[in-house]
């Protein structure tokens, strides 16, 4: 859930001019978030969303790579919080989760355009995650221990 909301904010704050923590809230909310200030307050520290511009609207550190690097950030918590589990068939990775957390790690996989994955497919504790190559999957794998 973490993930895939830090993904929504990201996602929102790049594309609309956000001038506050509520204007933020109320546009979670919108899309199906519940969520309260002291949430979205945490989660902008961890994605290092600050203040700038002409505007006064929220943006990511640095212009460019910063949502790659946000986007690395999430997988990495995602990854540390929800996996428990990998598996590696040929050009496969069949990755485990808890129940209910596969949706929010394979979201955080997608945000993170990993340049190993071709796609990803999650159910409710298992994601499968396509690699273009059995090596590209061993790499990949090995990247995923890491976490």
């Amino acid at each position: 859930m973490k993930a895939s909301r830090q993904a929504t904010i990201l996602d929102i704050v790049q594309s609309e001019s956000i001038r506050s923590q509520e204007q933020l809230r109320r546009r979670m909310k919108a899309l199906g978030f519940i969520v309260t200030q002291a949430t979205i307050s945490r989660d902008m520290r961890d994605l290092g969303l600050m203040k700038g511009g002409a505007e006064g609207a929220y943006r990511t550190p640095t212009e460019g790579g910063s949502r790659a690097a946000a986007a690395a950030g999430a997988l990495e918590r995602a990854m540390s919080e929800y996996l428990s589990r990998v598996d590696q068939v040929q050009q496969m990775l069949l990755l485990r989760t808890g129940p209910g957390q596969a949706q929010s790690l394979g979201v955080a996989i997608d945000c993170a355009a990993l340049p190993e994955v071709v796609g990803t497919i999650a159910g409710d504790d298992t994601i499968l995650v396509i690699a273009s190559d059995a090596r590209q999957a061993r790499a990949l794998a090995k990247r995923i221990r890491e976490y």
